[in-house]
């Protein structure tokens, strides 16, 4: 195939950043999308060209570092897969692809594709653990009952990879969605409910102080998120929120 490229280029997080067009020929559809970068990189570096920053880490689906927005989607024009599963079969010969950063003002860009999602981190440190001292005194998984149906939502809550999908599909760039699965995977089970007022108050305080926006409920988070976080986690986080403002 032949495609042509359009791609977002910013030298560093000061600087003002434009997009750049470029031609690739010879591109074959078995190619992942991030396949397909690396063959611009080094054809970018043999005419002496600075390459294209973009960030990768484990290619499978897992890590959520490969965040891009491809033709206006987060991840590309696929659902429920991540960018460096997304293949070049999913486009034709001819096609103009637009390639960009995650927009968000909580996402600055650092350098071309690459932004920064430490806030994520930071909303994550804020509450999103269980503070039990386990060591020398661990008790199997099942001495504790749990209803099956809590322990599946907790799981699937616990399938975000924190990749920034749902802040990129958000057009207020709300972290809602991130933030209700890593409140619900605690909440649903009987040991996070120790802290679980703390945890609320303190990961909806700081993904506010982060300056993600407010939760637009169009539900573009949950059709654009890689593993399909349901919207019911913001439902969620919303009554265990409300509980622990009456509780003070």
């Amino acid at each position: 195939m032949k495609i042509y490229l359009k791609i977002w280029r910013q030298k560093d997080a000061s600087s003002k950043g434009q997009m750049v067009n470029y031609t690739m020929d010879g591109i074959e559809g078995d190619m992942s999308f991030l396949e397909m970068l690396d063959v611009l990189n080094e054809e970018l570096i043999s005419k002496g060209e600075e390459p294209i920053e973009f960030d990768h880490d484990c290619r499978e689906g897992i890590c959520g570092t490969c965040s891009l927005q491809i033709n206006g989607r987060p991840h590309g024009p696929d659902t429920m897969i991540t960018a460096c599963q997304l293949h070049m079969r999913s486009f034709k010969d001819g096609d103009t692809i637009t390639i960009e950063p995650f927009r968000a003002k909580a996402f600055p860009v650092i350098k071309d594709l690459i932004v920064d999602r430490s806030a994520f981190d930071r909303i994550q440190q804020a509450g999103g653990y269980i503070s039990v001292n386990t060591s020398g005194n661990t008790v199997d998984a099942n001495a504790i009952p749990i209803e099956k149906e809590n322990a599946d939502d907790s799981f699937y809550a616990a399938t975000c990879i924190g990749c920034g999908a749902c802040v990129a599909a958000c057009k207020n760039a709300s972290a809602m969605l991130f933030t209700s699965a890593k409140v619900s995977q605690f909440a649903l089970l009987p040991q996070g409910r120790v802290e679980a007022t703390d945890r609320v108050m303190n990961m909806v305080r700081q993904m506010d102080i982060e300056g993600f926006g407010n939760c637009t409920n169009t539900g573009a988070c949950e059709v654009e998120c890689p593993k399909g976080i349901s919207l019911e986690n913001i439902a969620r986080m919303n009554r265990e929120y409300l509980s622990a403002s009456v509780k003070g």
